[in-house]
């Protein structure tokens, strides 16, 4: 797996983000013990939080948030949101109360937390949950959105005592090195976010899958609305609705962000929503949250820039993150009900199961195959037939009109934006 780690164009921050990239924890020692002493002699700053929606999930989980602080905003409250990786800034791991946080205040409480941490050893996420944590117990909001940022269980966001709601999006194969070598024990890992006396809001998974998320749920003392049982959610004619118990569905918008997939991510949102009573949402805001919502590099539709012009008149692009076999299949849903021909100009990190990846994509789609600038990446040749030495040259192969998906790769995406815009925001 790559080191996380990132840089920024402010001079103070990016000091501080080397720094933080230098606390003495090499490669990926998930653990909560480092930012447990941490956050104790930093006051605690995990236990003053708004209520907080906590959400793990193997895909679908940043989509999951994003529709989530959609619906809170909607409904007029003020949200925090910590997620990762980023894409071109690191500023967009933290919004405080509904905006991307400012180099100085970030620079600051990142200070605050390499000070006090006094070169103990910490990870690079460690620490800036540690800094985000800190941030949203020092600024008013209604409601704070936590994205796992990988596993669940020894995730550094995992030491939050009492979330309000916790949810699990789709479960699937990724980071077998690290959660364990089956679909169960990395299920077990995600549920480590279940809490006593709290919601788990999960999926519709297969039956030993549900069996194992049960398990560590009952261990916890949490209580599982597991979709198909607790809940259910159904697409149709352009209509999301979404039934918690025996209350009447909610009818919505179908969600503006394309794929399928999407739909799921907006039901578990919305579910997760219906399952606690604390902060009002009413129905109006569910329904703008499905149009509202937006996520960057999960199908982003791109329709200008200097890359984007690279292409044939009449192509239409699209950016995506996803780099799992699971998240490929989505693609190929998406692609079939596009205009031919397709074009898959794909890099993907060295780490991940590329050819499973590449299997799972359309059979007929022209594949280019490209590196991923700054990362240890599969070699392109393993990738496709066809290479090119970057996006810019790969998009001027495309040579006539069609459907175009640059994928793979988050970090792929975050470059591709990076030259081309728009910029997250």
């Amino acid at each position: 797996m790559a080191t996380d780690f990132a840089s920024s164009d402010d001079p103070v921050l990016d000091r501080l983000l080397r720094a933080a990239g230098q606390q003495r924890v090499k490669g990926v020692d998930l653990s909560l013990e480092r930012i447990t002493r941490l956050l104790a002699r930093m006051g605690s700053p995990h236990r003053k939080l708004p209520p907080v929606f906590h959400v793990a999930g193997t895909n679908g989980k940043g989509s999951t948030c994003a529709f989530l602080r959609a619906a809170l905003e909607t409904a007029g409250h003020r949200v925090h949101v910590f997620t990762s990786p980023h894409l071109v800034r690191v500023n967009e791991r933290i919004r405080l109360a509904g905006t991307l946080v400012s180099d100085s205040d970030f620079a600051e409480a990142l200070g605050d937390v390499l000070r006090i941490n006094a070169g103990q050893p910490l990870s690079f996420f460690e620490a800036l949950t540690a800094a985000a944590f800190l941030l949203f117990a020092a600024t008013p909001a209604d409601a704070t959105v936590l994205e796992v940022g990988l596993g669940g269980r020894l995730d550094s966001t995992n030491v939050v005592p009492d979330p309000l709601v916790t949810g699990i999006a789709e479960l699937a194969m990724d980071h077998v090195a690290i959660l364990g070598p089956t679909i169960r024990h990395i299920a077990a890992e995600k549920a480590g976010i279940a809490k006593r006396g709290v919601p788990l809001v999960t999926q519709r998974y297969p039956h030993a899958v549900a069996a194992r998320v049960a398990e560590v749920a009952a261990l916890a003392g949490a209580t599982v609305l597991a979709r198909g049982e607790a809940w259910d959610a159904a697409l149709a004619d352009d209509r999301l609705s979404v039934r918690l118990g025996a209350d009447e569905p909610l009818v919505l918008p179908a969600p503006r962000l394309p794929g399928r997939h999407q739909a799921d991510n907006a039901a578990l949102a919305v579910a997760m929503l219906l399952a606690q009573s604390r902060l009002e949402v009413p129905a109006a805001a569910l329904a703008g949250a499905m149009q509202w919502a937006q996520w960057p590099a999960r199908l982003q539709r791109i329709s200008a820039g200097p890359l984007f012009a690279r292409l044939p008149e009449g192509s239409t692009l699209f950016l995506d993150g996803g780099h799992n076999p699971s998240a490929a299949r989505a693609l190929a849903q998406f692609v079939a009900t596009r205009p031919p021909p397709v074009t898959f100009i794909l890099g993907l990190l060295s780490t991940k199961d590329h050819a499973a990846f590449v299997k799972a994509l359309p059979a007929g789609a022209r594949r280019i195959g490209v590196p991923v600038p700054g990362h240890a990446h599969a070699d392109p040749v393993l990738l496709a037939a066809e290479t090119a030495p970057d996006i810019a040259s790969a998009l001027a192969m495309v040579g006539q009109p069609g459907t175009v998906v640059i994928c793979g790769s988050l970090h792929l995406a975050g470059a591709f934006l990076r030259l081309n815009g728009p910029l997250p925001v």
